[in-house]
């Protein structure tokens, strides 16, 4: 999956064609992705004996990956994404437009800091 966290991203298909939001959550195995502010989705939820109120909430819900495309910092615009490799044999993504390299994969953010 070329998608990663906190990548801006902008919709191409469904209800939400034309938005852009922040990636909050991937889920590789399923192939979907949890932007902020994209997707909302009312929830009717049974109250809980001092836990939470009953009622409708609205929250996000998982989308296709394959509905989203990355949007490039430098041309502002979605994009296919590219591999290519460093000098050093480092493997990064790269704007199939432009050519820009999109920033390093650190341990921090792929693993969110749990490593």
């Amino acid at each position: 999956m070329n998608i990663k966290r906190d990548d801006t991203v902008l919709v191409i298909a469904g209800k939400d064609r034309g938005k852009r939001g922040r990636v909050r959550e991937v889920h590789p195995t399923d192939n979907k992705v949890i932007i902020e502010g994209i997707n909302i989705v009312k929830k009717h939820t049974r109250g809980r004996a001092g836990a939470r109120q009953a009622g409708v909430i609205e929250q996000e819900a998982p989308m296709a990956a394959n509905k989203v495309m990355v949007v490039c910092p430098k041309c502002n615009r979605g994009t296919r994404i590219g591999h290519t490799f460093l000098d050093n044999g480092e493997k990064v993504r790269q704007c199939r437009h432009c050519g820009e390299v999109f920033e390093r994969d650190t341990a921090e953010q792929k693993w969110g800091g749990r490593r």
